[in-house]
């Protein structure tokens, strides 16, 4: 969407923005709607309500969402009810990878099963070769005999896990069967 935010030819970096808790949504249409780029990415959630489950849409990165912006004109986003702040290194705001925002963005287009799953830093890197994932890297896991590939935004230390099909997989800078750590399957 082009706005007076965001000139055509390059767009501005993705910021995290920190934003009131289980109102991802509603800061994203509010940011949106005053003409910024606003990536929310979400997942099915079941939750138990009185006796019943219910499955409701639920942020994959509770209390952030991610905006394209001109750091240099950030004050009518940071007016947005519900935004905190932009994610900053010692006071000085710190853009997401672009790539960690596209492998977000696959996993989320994929509608494959997607959970919010605790930062890893260590594990066995690893390339999904085929697939929806095709050329993606992450951490490989195995959680109850299933692989899940694990994506990080490392500015936030939060992680996304989605379960994948062993035979997409290729270990980076390891070579040989069982190089991933993984059971037999």
């Amino acid at each position: 969407m082009h706005s007076e935010h965001q000139p055509q030819d390059r767009p501005y970096p993705w910021f995290a923005l920190k934003v009131r808790l289980r109102a991802e949504e509603l800061a994203g249409t509010a940011i949106r709607n005053k003409g910024y780029d606003v990536f929310v990415p979400t997942y099915l959630d079941c939750r138990r309500y009185a006796g019943c489950v219910k499955k409701v849409q639920a942020a994959l990165f509770p209390g952030y969402l991610f905006c394209r912006l001109d750091v240099g004109n950030r004050l009518p986003l940071l007016q947005t009810p519900g935004v905190h702040h932009i994610v900053s290194l010692g006071g000085i705001p710190c853009a997401v990878d672009e790539s960690e925002i596209e492998a977000i963005r696959v996993v989320v287009d994929s509608k494959l099963p997607a959970i919010p799953w605790p930062y890893l830093t260590a594990g066995h890197r690893a390339r999904i070769e085929c697939g929806p994932f095709a050329g993606i890297e992450g951490v490989v896991i195995t959680i109850k005999g299933r692989e899940r590939l694990v994506l990080s935004v490392h500015l936030l230390q939060r992680s996304v896990a989605v379960e994948i099909d062993r035979s997409w997989v290729r270990p980076m800078g390891v070579s040989g069967p069982g190089s991933l750590g993984m059971a037999p399957g």
